[in-house]
């Protein structure tokens, strides 16, 4: 992901459901720009968090190894604009999963006020067609998702943890040692 329209997760239940906040600020771009007069958090963006909170969520499952992307808007529906100054929080939850994808509902939340509903269909991607294609650099879409606290919060349906997984660090540790030796 280039860009972040997640903060940080706030609650991670594998397989099941996630929240996550994003703190909107005017200094973003896309805030003052979007709609010269008028300064708020575009709709597009608020479903791309919902977006990248569902899509970590269903990834998870598979350690990050199936290549999951967003292949439908089902519903958008939002109520008011969310401005600069507010906390949004996003709320996901997967609702169906096979394997060839999953749907997750999501609500967008301003305090206690319900903003926004959308509802996504993601698509994995076949490893026949896509082999070889890397999506993200492993270390560094670990050091993302550390960013997001997603293995800081992340627990299972049994209350453990939820790891970091072993190709990760693995990636993290290499690329360590490179950088390592390029800057002693």
């Amino acid at each position: 992901m280039r860009w972040f329209w997640i903060d940080r997760f706030t609650k991670f239940v594998a397989g099941e459901s996630a929240e996550a906040v994003k703190s909107i600020s005017l200094s973003e771009e896309v805030v003052d720009e979007y709609s010269p007069g008028r300064t708020f958090l575009p709709a597009s963006v608020i479903i791309e968090g919902i977006a990248q909170a569902g899509g970590l969520l269903i990834g998870q499952m598979s350690d990050f190894h199936d290549r999951v992307v967003l292949a439908k808007v089902m519903v958008s529906e939002f109520y008011f604009e969310a401005e600069p100054g507010s906390k949004l929080t996003y709320k996901v939850k997967l609702t169906n999963n096979d394997g060839m994808g999953a749907v997750v509902e999501g609500t967008t939340w301003l305090d206690e006020k319900q903003q926004g509903k959308v509802n996504l269909m993601f698509a994995r991607l076949d490893d026949e067609r896509f082999r070889g294609v890397e999506l993200f650099e492993p270390a560094e879409f670990c050091r993302m998702l550390r960013l997001l606290r997603l293995f800081e919060i992340g627990v299972n349906p049994d209350g453990t943890p939820v790891k970091v997984p072993s190709h990760m660090l693995e990636a993290e540790k290499a690329f360590l040692m490179i950088d390592h030796e390029k800057n002693p």
